[in-house]
C-alpha cells in the first residue's frame, strides 16, 4: 500500500516508535515567540539543561509588541507585564544562542510571515512552534503544528517531540475561484461546510485544480486556517509554484546542492495508491466571497446568504443563540450592508505583499468611510518595506488607513491595539471568539478585498459588485 505525504514526512523524521501510536519525532525547525517560551526556558533552568540545537531554534517577538507607526529603532513595549516578557525572552534567546528577531530588528514581524520569507520553510521538513497557526508551512510542503509549553521544553533539550501519529484527511477542490474570490473565502467556506471540529485528530492533505492554482501566499491563508476546522496540520505537495517561491527566498542553498535539494522535493507527494481516512471535495465554483456572523470561524455564510436558522439540535441551538446575542444580529439576517466601526487588516494569515497589494488595487483613489477607523499592519519588516517601494503604503495612507509597524496586533487582544466593547470589526485574521480583539468587540473575519471594500462603504459589503462597479 502506497503512502501519503503525511506519512512519508513523519517516517523519514521518525527517531525511534514509542508505542502504536506515539512516535519520537525528530524537528528541523522550532520558532519561538516570547508568550510561550518562558515557562519552557525557566523548565531548562531548573533541570540545569542547556538547548541542545540552539542553531536550528529561532526566536520572534511579535504577539505583545506595539504596532505604533514610529521609526524601528526606536520601538518600545511600554505595558509593563508585555516588556518584562519580551524582556526575559531576549535575555533567554541571548543565553542560549539563538537568533532572535527583537522589538528593534528591521526583520521583526509576526513568525508565520518571517520563517518563509527568510527561505527556513523547505518542502519535508517538521517545523514546530508553540502557536497554533504553525500549520501554515503546509502551504510549502512542510509538516507544521502547534506545541504546548512543556513540549516546546523538550523540544529545546532534545530536538524532538513525543508525538501521536494522526490521521489521513483529503480535501480536494475542483474548478477554479471566480473572481472577487479567495483563498480565504474558501477555508471559511470549507470550515462552514465541514466544522469546526470536522478535521479534529487529522492532518489535512489539499488537493485540486483550485489548489493547484494558488499563489504560495494564497496557499498559506489556506493552511494556517485549516486549524480551525480542528486539524492537527495542513499539507500541499510542493510543485513549480513551491519550488519557485523557495528558491526566491532561499539563503544558503545553490548550485549543486540546490539542485539536489529541488529533486528530493519532487519526491514529496502521495502515492497513487496511498488511503485516506476520509475524503471531502467540493467545488471552488460553489465559493462565494464568505463572512463570519457568530463566534466560532465556522459560523460563516456567503454574503449573498442570510444567517441560517436556529437548529433543533439543542446544543447547536445554544451555540448559535449565545453567539447571535453576542453578536447583536438574529437568524435570518443578512450581513451585506452591515455597518462597521473598525478594519482590521493584518495577521499571520493575511498580512503578506500579496494581501496588501490587493487592497491597495481597491482602495486607490479612494477615501475610508468618516466613521470608520481603518488600520493595516504588515506581516514583517520586509513586507512592509516592500509595500512602500511599490507605493501600496502611499495609496493606504492617501485613502485613510492607518500604516502601522508589524506584530500580531489587533488578532489578539496581548497588545495595545485593541477593539472597545460593542465595537464591530471587518477583520481579515482567523479568529473571531468572543473577545478575542477586545472584551465585548464583535469580529467578522473576511478576505481582505472584502475587508478594503467595508472600509470604504462603512458597512459590510459583496466585493463583487464593487468590482462590477469599476
Amino acid at each position: 500500500m502506497g503512502q501519503t505525504l503525511y506519512q512519508k514526512i513523519v517516517r523519514s523524521h521518525t527517531v525511534f516508535e514509542v508505542d502504536a501510536q506515539h512516535v519520537a519525532l525528530y524537528a528541523d525547525l522550532h520558532v519561538m515567540n516570547e508568550y510561550t517560551s518562558p515557562q519552557a526556558f525557566a523548565g531548562l533552568a531548573e533541570k540545569g539543561l542547556p538547548v541542545r540545537c540552539p542553531e536550528k531554534q529561532m526566536g520572534v517577538v511579535d504577539h505583545v509588541i506595539p504596532t505604533h507607526p514610529v521609526p524601528v529603532g526606536q520601538r518600545t513595549i511600554v505595558i509593563d507585564a508585555a516588556a518584562h516578557q519580551a524582556a526575559n525572552f531576549t535575555r533567554n534567546c541571548e543565553k542560549h544562542g539563538i537568533h532572535l528577531f527583537d522589538v528593534t530588528d528591521p526583520e521583526q514581524g509576526i513568525e508565520h510571515v518571517v520563517a518563509p520569507e527568510l527561505g527556513l520553510i523547505r518542502p519535508g521538513m517538521v517545523v514546530l512552534c508553540g502557536d497554533s497557526h504553525t500549520t501554515t508551512y503546509g502551504a510549502l510542503g512542510a509538516l507544521g503544528f502547534g506545541i504546548g509549553t512543556s513540549e516546546v521544553e523538550h523540544v529545546l533539550a532534545t530536538q524532538t517531540l513525543v508525538y501521536r501519529v494522526a490521521r489521513d484527511m483529503r480535501i480536494h477542490v475542483d474548478g477554479s475561484l471566480a473572481l472577487g474570490t479567495t483563498s480565504k473565502d474558501l477555508v471559511l467556506y470549507i470550515i462552514a461546510r465541514i466544522g469546526a471540529q470536522g478535521a479534529r485528530g487529522f492532518v489535512v492533505e489539499y488537493t485540486g485544480p483550485a489548489i493547484d492554482a494558488l499563489s504560495a501566499e494564497a496557499r498559506m491563508t489556506l493552511c494556517n486556517m485549516t486549524v480551525e476546522a480542528g486539524a492537527r496540520g495542513a499539507l500541499i505537495a510542493p510543485d513549480a509554484t513551491t519550488r519557485q517561491y523557495v528558491c526566491d527566498h532561499i539563503r544558503d542553498l545553490a548550485g549543486e546542492a540546490l539542485d539536489a535539494a529541488q529533486k528530493r522535493w519532487l519526491t514529496l507527494r502521495s502515492d497513487d495508491d496511498a488511503v485516506f481516512d476520509v475524503t471531502h471535495r467540493f467545488d471552488a465554483a460553489d465559493v462565494a466571497p464568505f463572512v463570519t456572523w457568530g463566534t466560532s470561524p465556522d459560523q460563516a455564510i456567503a454574503i449573498n446568504g442570510q444567517i441560517p436558522p436556529l437548529s433543533t439540535d439543542d446544543t447547536e441551538r445554544h451555540n448559535a443563540s449565545k453567539a447571535l446575542n453576542y453578536m447583536g444580529l438574529d437568524a435570518g439576517q443578512s450581513l451585506d450592508g452591515l455597518p462597521i466601526d473598525h478594519v482590521f487588516i493584518g495577521s499571520c494569515t493575511n498580512a503578506r505583499i500579496e494581501d496588501l497589494r490587493a487592497i491597495a488595487e481597491i482602495v486607490r483613489g479612494r477615501k475610508v468611510a468618516p466613521r470608520v477607523r481603518a488600520m493595516v499592519v504588515p506581516g514583517s519588516g520586509r513586507v512592509r518595506d516592500q509595500a512602500e517601494r511599490e507605493g501600496i503604503a502611499a495609496a493606504l495612507i492617501d485613502a485613510g488607513f492607518e500604516w502601522r509597524q508589524p506584530g500580531c496586533s489587533m488578532c489578539l487582544a496581548m497588545n495595545d491595539d485593541i477593539l472597545k466593547p460593542g465595537e464591530r470589526c471587518a477583520s481579515t485574521t482567523n479568529r473571531n471568539f468572543e473577545g478575542r480583539q477586545g472584551r465585548g468587540a464583535r469580529t467578522h473575519l473576511m478576505s481582505p478585498a472584502m475587508a478594503a471594500a467595508a472600509a470604504l462603504a462603512g458597512r459590510i459589503v459583496d466585493i463583487r459588485k464593487e468590482i462590477a462597479h469599476d
